[in-house]
């Protein structure tokens, strides 16, 4: 019987696309169609293989996984596209929404979660895992939203490869903006952080949940 679901997978650690190739492989209604380490080898893949879901990590060399969903969902609206990170912070899976993407999960999830949400996603169905949804709900109905998640995606984009400790011209190579652009960035996040200093930008963002994500797989 052929497998319905095809998969492109999106990460730049080798070992960590063979695990998740492996595992979502069990599946007799999965196959790993391709396979992309950054953003325009995402892209460049994705045009390749036309594949039913793309599980994207947010963390890639270069532009990020916001980037490459963002590109797709340009030239294939009807893109369905898996979010996963270290991230458990609700302000994650929130951008992740807010950027197209039909889901998003967590790389601490249990390994039957990967599988279901690939599924759900490729019914066309919103996945996010129970205690993300609820807490999304929640602030949703108390009419509460953090300051991260009113930011336009590029000041987002900034302020988190500024907490990965990214330096502001590689930002700008990444982002194909001038350090001048990018320093005007770091300025206004500042202000909308309420913070003087870029210590003080960084323990800002650290208590909205977005942390340096060096170490994560």
């Amino acid at each position: 019987m052929a497998k319905s679901v095809s998969v492109l997978l999106v990460d730049d650690h080798a070992v960590v696309r063979e695990g998740y190739r492996r595992l979502l492989e069990r599946s007799p209604s999965i196959e790993v169609v391709g396979e992309a380490f950054d953003a325009q080898s995402a892209y460049i893949a994705y045009l390749e293989h036309r594949p039913r879901v793309t599980v994207m990590d947010i963390a890639l060399p270069g532009a990020s996984g916001f980037d490459a969903l963002r590109r797709i969902r340009t030239r294939v609206p009807q893109a369905q596209v898996l979010m996963f990170s270290m991230h458990e912070d609700t302000v994650f899976a929130a951008r992740s929404l807010q950027s197209g993407a039909r889901g998003y999960i967590t790389k601490a999830a249990a390994p039957e979660v990967l599988v279901e949400a690939v599924l759900a996603v490729a019914r066309g169905e919103p996945y996010l895992p129970e205690r993300v949804a609820h807490e999304l709900a929640l602030r949703n109905f108390g009419e509460r939203k953090v300051v991260t998640e009113l930011l336009p995606e590029r000041e987002f984009e900034v302020l988190r490869m500024l907490v990965a400790g990214r330096r502001l011209a590689d930002i700008a190579e990444s982002l194909d903006l001038t350090v001048k652009t990018i320093a005007n960035y770091q300025s206004v996040l500042r202000q909308k952080l309420g913070a003087g200093s870029a210590v003080q930008l960084l323990q800002a963002a650290a208590r909205l949940g977005i942390v340096s994500e060096h170490g994560a797989s």
